[in-house]
């Protein structure tokens, strides 16, 4: 019994590095967009994005379009913090917490997938002015 205690602990100390890698490899490649946005560099911006985002927006400054329409919390805020993260599989959900150019809160969920070279790409991001229902 107590072998099997210490089998548990030992493969949650070794999964929790790991998912920690992973949130933190997904945080910096939203934070490299979000600068990106706040820099107008459209390049980086859609650089990383995933290639199924890619397919749809088949150019940068289409993608840039895109969210300046789509999603202007997400483009010009006072304020993006992180919140929880979820990793399973090699894909990771991440909330942001927004509070916009006009002061008002948003919640945005950002969905990442690992690529075949092991780094992350945002597949989608959902916004949901704080406070609203579902």
């Amino acid at each position: 019994m107590r072998a099997l205690a210490l089998l548990v602990v030992f493969l949650i100390g070794l999964g929790s590095p790991a998912f920690a890698d992973d949130v933190a490899a997904a945080q910096s490649v939203i934070r490299a967009q979000e600068q990106a946005f706040g820099r107008d560099d459209s390049a980086a911006a859609y650089s990383h994005a995933a290639p199924s985002i890619q397919q749809i927006f088949p150019e940068a400054d289409i993608f840039m379009q895109m969210v300046r329409q789509a999603y202007p919390p997400v483009y010009r805020h006072k304020s993006f913090e992180f919140g929880e993260a979820r990793a399973a599989g090699g894909r990771i959900a991440q909330r942001v917490h927004i509070v916009d150019a006009n002061g008002e809160a948003w919640e945005a969920l950002y969905t990442l997938e690992q690529q075949p070279d092991g780094s992350f790409k945002i597949t989608g991001c959902s916004l949901l002015k704080a406070g609203q229902a579902v």
